[in-house]
C-alpha cells in the first residue's frame, strides 16, 4: 500500500503543476458566471471514518444544499450553474479532490468520499467500504456510477478493497477516460440521482 500511497502523491503533484493554469481559468470564470466562491467545500469521510474536507469546483449556485432536492441532485436541476453543467458534463469539478490526494485525504483510485450521514447508515458489511482511502475515480465509478443504487456501488467498492492491486488501478484509470468522455452514470435512470438513506436515517 505505500507504493499506491507514493504514485497518489507523485502524480497529483504533477497533475497539479501541469493544470494550475486551468485551475485559475475555471476558477475565473465560475465566479464570472454566478455569485459565490469558487471552490465548493464539503465534510466527507475517510479511511477508516475519519472526516475530511473535499475540495471541487462549485457546480450549484451557492448554499444549493438548502434548496430544492437538498443533498440530492438531478439532471434538470436548476440548481445548477451554466458553467456547472459544463464541468459536471466533463468531470472537471472533480480535479481540486487532488489537493486531498496530496493532503494525503484521498486517492486517484479508491471508493468514492461519502457524506456522514450515509456513512452512519452503514451495516457491518457496508463499513468495509472505509476499508481504503477514498479515491477521486474507482471500481463502481466505471462500472455504472450513478446510474446503479448506493447499495450495488457498496458492494462493487467492497469488492475493490478485497482485490486491490496496482494493475487493477491502471486499468480503473485506463476506463475512467473514457468513462468520462462518454459521459456515463452521471445521473439516475429517471434523471434523479439515488440517495442512501435508509428508513432509519431522519430526513435532514
Amino acid at each position: 500500500m505505500r507504493i499506491k500511497n507514493f504514485i497518489d502523491f507523485c502524480l497529483s503533484w504533477g497533475a497539479l503543476i501541469l493544470l494550475s493554469p486551468i485551475f485559475w481559468i475555471i476558477a475565473g470564470i465560475i465566479k464570472i458566471d454566478s455569485a459565490g466562491p469558487a471552490f465548493f467545500r464539503q465534510e466527507r469521510i475517510g479511511k477508516n471514518g475519519k472526516p475530511f474536507i473535499s475540495y471541487k469546483f462549485r457546480t450549484m449556485v451557492d448554499n444549493a444544499a438548502s434548496k430544492g432536492l437538498g443533498l440530492n441532485i438531478a439532471v434538470d436541476d436548476d440548481r445548477i450553474t451554466a458553467v456547472g453543467k459544463i464541468l459536471r458534463n466533463t468531470s472537471l469539478d472533480e480535479l481540486p479532490q487532488l489537493f486531498n490526494v496530496v493532503r494525503g485525504e484521498m486517492s486517484i483510485i479508491g471508493p468514492r468520499p461519502t457524506l456522514r450521514y450515509q456513512v452512519e447508515a452503514y451495516d457491518v458489511f457496508q463499513r468495509r467500504r472505509l476499508g481504503m482511502k477514498p479515491g477521486i475515480t474507482g471500481w463502481a465509478q466505471i462500472n455504472g456510477r450513478n446510474a446503479i443504487p448506493w447499495e450495488e456501488r457498496i458492494k462493487l467498492d467492497i469488492w475493490y478493497v478485497d482485490n486491490w492491486s496496482l494493475k487493477l488501478d491502471v486499468q480503473i484509470l485506463g476506463r475512467t477516460i473514457g468513462t468520462v468522455i462518454r459521459r456515463e452514470g452521471l445521473y439516475g435512470p429517471d434523471g434523479i440521482n439515488y440517495d442512501f438513506r435508509p428508513s432509519r436515517v431522519p430526513a435532514t
